[in-house]
């Protein structure tokens, strides 16, 4: 697989990433949840030093010890997802790439957090917590 791009909602934030280390995921947890506003979110996982941002550096917010995100602070895109836990490590939102098509979830975490009304369809696995 080649490098991925991807960008902002307003484009003021461009990036290119190596390919995906492991498989992508479907993240559930709550924390996820309240960051994004949404269910759940798509996430693939770079080697740090394959991350480059064009253009603009994003926001960061510390959302728990150990954990920093990224978001555009124009347009509030959430970008990235660090935590010390996996150093040398940086989880990116799928659907931030151009072609969000080009890494395919293996699976949902951390269905413990979901609604109740939150009931996957797609046959992937659903892990209670992580892998």
């Amino acid at each position: 697989m080649q490098n991925l791009i991807g960008a902002c909602l307003c484009g003021a934030i461009r990036y290119r990433c190596g390919p995906p280390r492991y498989p992508a995921t479907l993240c559930h947890c709550r924390s996820c949840q309240r960051s994004s506003g949404a269910p759940a979110v798509g996430w693939l996982t770079v080697g740090t030093a394959e991350l480059t941002f064009q253009a603009a550096t994003p926001q960061t917010f510390s959302s728990s010890p150990g954990v920093e995100r990224t978001f555009c602070g124009r347009c509030g895109t959430p970008l990235t997802y660090a935590t010390t836990a996996r150093p040398g490590e940086i989880d990116i939102t799928l659907c931030s790439l151009d072609d969000p098509a080009a890494v395919v979830p293996a699976d949902h975490i951390w269905m413990q957090d979901a609604a109740p009304w939150d009931h996957p369809g797609d046959g992937l696995v659903q892990h209670p917590g992580r892998r």
